[in-house]
């Protein structure tokens, strides 16, 4: 992929996580994203966050079509969830020093307190580095997966949770969290001050498609873990109530602790047959999901912004979420799809049905709707205003489109003018997937001829060399004859 100029020299940058891939979680997908989107920029990105194996150390890795020198600390999986993993912290701060010394960063931006972060703070503090934080952490999300907190004990434990939270996010240059909301509710919480708002962003030409959004074979999308804070369950529920006779059918993409209950739960509900758990998908199949969705549901009660419905959007698909935390930030009532009261079963029915029984006119307008949203979502926007950040650059921007006054207006439908915008950069943008696409299939045309040429020539080297072999044995033979012979 092309690297994109920047006017200011490249600088060092040191992403702290405590998830980051192979991790299929909204935190690491930003991480990687933004690690990715900086080195596109010419910017020098080290990536500092647990190993997903035995194998520990520094490597350079792909992710997100950009190479990136990632630094994998040993870790273990929490028994108790499937996909976290835990850094022994009394040994990391050494850890830490060490990287941070070496690469000598700009910058460290940190994307959780917890622990990864929590020792990167003080590593780079004591070398007068400065220091971002992106909270994408609700404590009562990790709460629930604790096997030492009693039930009774969940209301204080997660008070001083948020407590200890404030008192790491206070040592920091910057914090920011993806949406407003989301900055309200940290600095109510956590007791801290100035928190910025930047959507995490996204590349939207990645989703795009030249598909239109159809009921003709109901479909409902839903992605991301499958933990008990994402309230799957209710989808299950609501699509239990809509009419048999619509045939609704459901994909659930992604994995978690709760896959065995939910699969249950929809054998209990008789609807085992309309629904299909597909786990984790490639990267290739991702925009294809949400291409073949009618539209994309997020149940979830405490989702900081949610980049999966994000990609729906992208994707030109209408969304129907709960209405709670960050979610109707991007789901506008009746504009780009539907909310519903949180655990309301009935009325995430009735949103779901009025969406699976519209008629074309209504589904292209709730479609375009969300097109026209996502624009002020964009990726680019996103890294411009962290790279300010990082220099310190007193007058850059400090916040996304999305949080401008016209972003939350009611929509209806698009003007002439905003309606043939959004066509236009539906158009470029499936152009821009399309000759991407193109040029990742000519990659691997080109890599399969590499690896034949290099077969060939493996192949003639070997023949070459048993062909010496031989010579040289026969001369090696021909020589000791000469010599018995002498004697």
């Amino acid at each position: 992929m092309a690297t994109t100029k920047t006017k200011n020299p490249p600088l060092k940058i040191v992403i702290g996580a405590d998830t980051f891939p192979p991790d299929i979680n909204g935190a690491a997908r930003f991480a990687e994203r933004l690690a990715a989107g900086l080195a596109r920029h010419g910017h020098d990105v080290h990536v500092v966050c647990p190993a997903f194996s035995a194998e520990h150390g520094t490597f350079i890795e792909t992710h997100d079509g950009s190479k990136l020198t990632v630094h994998r600390i040993k870790s273990i999986r929490l028994l108790q969830h499937k996909t976290l993993r835990f850094v022994w912290p009394f040994t990391l701060k050494n850890k830490t020093d060490e990287i941070v010394s070496s690469v000598q960063p700009d910058a460290v931006h940190i994307q959780s307190h917890l622990i990864m972060g929590r020792y990167l703070i003080k590593s780079a503090k004591q070398r007068g580095i400065r220091v971002l934080a992106t909270n994408h952490i609700m404590p009562e999300n990790l709460i629930r997966y604790s096997v030492i907190i009693p039930k009774w004990f969940e209301k204080t434990a997660m008070k001083l949770a948020w407590l200890d939270a404030g008192r790491v996010l206070r040592q920091v240059d910057f914090i920011t969290t993806p949406t407003r909301r989301a900055a309200d509710l940290l600095e109510a919480a956590a007791g801290v001050t100035d928190v910025l708002a930047i959507s995490c962003g996204i590349e939207a030409s990645k989703f795009a498609n030249a598909t239109p959004t159809s009921n003709k074979v109901p479909r409902i999308l839903f992605l991301g873990r499958l933990d008990y804070e994402k309230h799957i369950h209710n989808l299950l529920l609501a699509v239990a109530k809509l009419p048999a006779s619509l045939n609704t059918q459901v994909e659930i993409v992604g994995d978690g602790g709760e896959r065995k209950s939910l699969e249950e739960l929809a054998r209990t509900l008789n609807i085992a047959d309309q629904v299909k758990f597909l786990g984790h998908i490639t990267e290739e199949e991702l925009p294809k999901a949400y291409e073949r969705a009618t539209l994309f549901a997020m149940p979830s009660i405490a989702e900081l912004q949610s980049i999966a419905t994000m990609e729906a959007m992208a994707s030109g698909r209408p969304v129907v979420a709960a209405d709670a935390m960050a979610l109707p930030h991007l789901v506008h009532d009746g504009d780009n799809g539907y909310l519903f009261p949180p655990d309301d079963v009935d009325a995430f029915a009735d949103r779901l049905l009025r969406i699976l029984t519209a008629d074309k006119k209504e589904l292209a307008r709730l479609s375009e709707n969300s097109l026209y949203l996502i624009q002020s979502h964009d990726i680019e926007r996103t890294l411009k205003i962290f790279e300010g950040l990082y220099r310190g650059d007193q007058d850059a921007e400090r916040t996304s489109d999305d949080n401008n006054d016209q972003y939350s207006e009611p929509i209806g439908r698009l003007n002439a003018r905003l309606h043939s915008q959004v066509v236009r950069m539906r158009k470029q943008a499936f152009a821009l997937r399309e000759a991407s696409l193109n040029l990742v299939d000519k990659a691997d045309e080109l890599r399969e001829d590499a690896l034949k040429r290099a077969k060939k020539a493996n192949a003639k080297v070997k023949k070459t060399a048993v062909r010496t072999a031989k010579k040289a044995k026969s001369a090696v033979k021909e020589v000791a004859e000469r010599l018995r012979s002498e004697d």
